[in-house]
């Protein structure tokens, strides 16, 4: 079960409701190996969402030391995952996920909010055709 928890808990801002971004077991356990490995046991695994992409939004991920002011903040079997207020709408409800097969390796989102990708898995776009998309690399 993933529990939510928001800085708003430390600052009084309202905690978000479900649905949140959770992980699988998979990627779990590669997050904490990556986690550990960097010396960061208390750190978190960050995924936020830029412009750009082929499809016009790109997925982003990176090892945080901590939250930063207005992150939300997901726990799930002992590791953090943090997104950021901008990014978090177009996650709720995504699934972070780790694949390491012949095609690719590496963690991967499964979005709802995606009604249209990439060959890449990287980019996305939202119903409202919102992004500026550009050439795949």
């Amino acid at each position: 079960m993933t529990n939510l928890v928001s800085l708003g808990d430390l600052t009084d801002e309202p905690v978000r409701p479900e649905p949140t971004v959770t992980i699988t077991d998979t990627a779990r356990e590669r997050a904490r190996v990556l986690l550990d490995q960097k010396g960061m046991p208390e750190g978190a695994l960050r995924v936020f969402v830029v412009g750009g992409g082929c499809s016009g939004y790109q997925y982003g991920m990176a090892l945080a030391e901590q939250a930063e002011s207005g992150d939300v903040v997901f726990e799930d079997g002992g590791v953090r995952v943090v997104v950021d207020e901008e990014s978090i709408q177009y996650l709720s409800g995504a699934e972070i996920d780790f694949v390491d097969d012949i095609m690719k390796s590496g963690f991967t989102i499964f979005n709802p909010n995606a009604v249209k990708g990439c060959a890449c898995g990287s980019s996305f776009q939202t119903a409202d055709g919102s992004g500026t998309a550009r050439a795949c690399h």
